[in-house]
């Protein structure tokens, strides 16, 4: 028999994390997390999160797309790219980022250092 499962992330979070400056909200669906990510206005993870794992960059690979404002990544290697809404993306763990502008940016990943 088919299966549909449907979770809202408002409602129905598995999981919900509020680092500084930022909201992490987590469904399981389809045995595969979801998290929706939302990060304000100066959120930086060197300086939000950076404090809290204690690693120099962050080390987790991320996969998601990203549906309201502006984020930058930089690689430790120095490469560097802005990505928007209607962007969707890959990012290797080794990294830094930040929100551009004075908007929150909203995004929804299927990988990453938010789940499994």
């Amino acid at each position: 028999m088919a299966s549909i499962e449907v979770k809202n992330f408002e409602k129905d979070a598995d999981e919900v994390s509020t680092p500084n400056n930022a909201r992490v909200e987590t469904v399981k669906v389809g045995g595969q997390r979801v998290m929706k990510l939302t990060v304000q206005p100066g959120w930086k993870w060197s300086d939000d999160i950076k404090p809290v794992v204690g690693t120099d960059s962050c080390k987790a690979k991320h996969l998601g797309v990203i549906v309201q404002g502006s984020i930058t990544c930089r690689h430790d290697d120095g490469t560097e790219i802005t990505y928007s809404a209607g962007d969707a993306y890959a990012i290797d763990p080794g990294h830094d980022a930040w929100v551009e502008g004075n908007s929150a940016a909203v995004a929804y990943e299927f990988h990453g250092a938010w789940g499994d």
